[in-house]
């Protein structure tokens, strides 16, 4: 299944992702630091959803009280809880 998830505090606005059956297929982030998120992107293809969270969860960028990273985490929490629903 495919999700999208807006960002909160980060220069990526925007996060699109697909799961199938907990496992991350693909992950594209709109904005932000471009080479970065795509190798955070290619590192958490192939990992269940709750690895790659659970990894991700509570990276800071500088300052900010949030990262790329963290809000990846968030949203792949935001996908898992979905679809246990289903």
């Amino acid at each position: 299944m495919t999700y999208t998830y807006r960002t909160s505090g980060t220069c990526s606005t925007q996060i699109d992702f697909e799961l199938d059956n907990g496992i991350i297929q693909s992950v594209a982030f709109t904005g932000g630091c471009n080479g970065n998120l795509q190798g955070i992107s290619r590192l958490v293809t192939g990992m269940t959803a709750e690895e790659a969270a659970e990894k991700l969860q509570g990276i800071q960028c500088g300052w900010k009280p949030t990262s790329c990273p963290d809000q990846l985490a968030k949203a792949l929490k935001e996908a898992m809880a979905k679809e246990e629903k289903q």
